[in-house]
């Protein structure tokens, strides 16, 4: 078994690291503290991924809903420092087989991978299917048919980078950026960056 273990604080990563090594010992574990950590860290044996939402390269819920429609039938769990009904909701419906708050015990972490490495959806509040907004099943849906390259690019424009500083962070040339955006914009249906940065902040965690 293979399980990505995705999250920017160390301290945590070494807490989750022993919580998962004690239930599941045999298990290769792999670390990652950021998005391009997580994407490097993937692959076709990947049989999980623990996953934060605040982390360096994510915007809110863009990143599970990019890693959810760029690996489809890879079962993610969300664990994160926010476990309020909406936060859960929005994870759950924005594709997450699992939510784990991090104040839950190691017990309680244990049984949640288990039941989602059974196939089961774990929802600590036991409220069911969640019911996103319109718009943002509308922005999901439109998300997921960003490539990887094109997801790295719409985070880039989101702190506001410049074509050149895109180009030089993810080695290629500023009319591949371009083309990029291009796409970016079409998909998403929007009309220049600003409306982009503007359409993605709907998907903070903390909306």
């Amino acid at each position: 078994m293979r399980i990505v273990l995705a999250d920017d604080h160390p301290l945590f990563r070494d807490a989750l690291r022993t919580i998962v090594q004690r239930a599941f010992a045999n298990a290769e574990l792999v670390e990652a503290g950021d998005v391009a950590g997580i994407y490097a860290a993937l692959d076709v044996d990947t049989d999980l991924l623990l996953l934060d939402l605040s982390m360096p390269g994510a915007r809110g819920f863009s990143a599970l809903i990019a890693l959810r429609a760029q690996f489809p039938t890879l079962p993610i769990i969300v664990v994160s420092g926010r476990s309020d009904p909406l936060t859960i909701a929005r994870a759950l419906g924005f594709g997450a087989a699992g939510f784990i708050p991090k104040s839950a015990s190691a017990e309680q972490m244990t049984a949640a991978i288990e039941r989602v490495l059974d196939g089961d959806i774990v929802d600590p509040t036991q409220s069911g299917a969640p019911m996103l907004p319109d718009i943002e099943r509308a922005l999901a849906a439109r998300l997921r048919e960003l490539t990887a390259a094109q997801f790295r690019v719409l985070l880039a424009v989101c702190e506001g980078k410049l074509n050149k500083q895109i180009a030089h962070e993810l080695t290629i040339t500023e009319a591949t950026v371009k083309a990029h955006v291009t796409a970016v914009l079409r998909k998403l249906g929007a009309h220049h960056r600003t409306q982009l940065v503007a359409m993605t902040a709907a998907l903070a965690v903390d909306g």
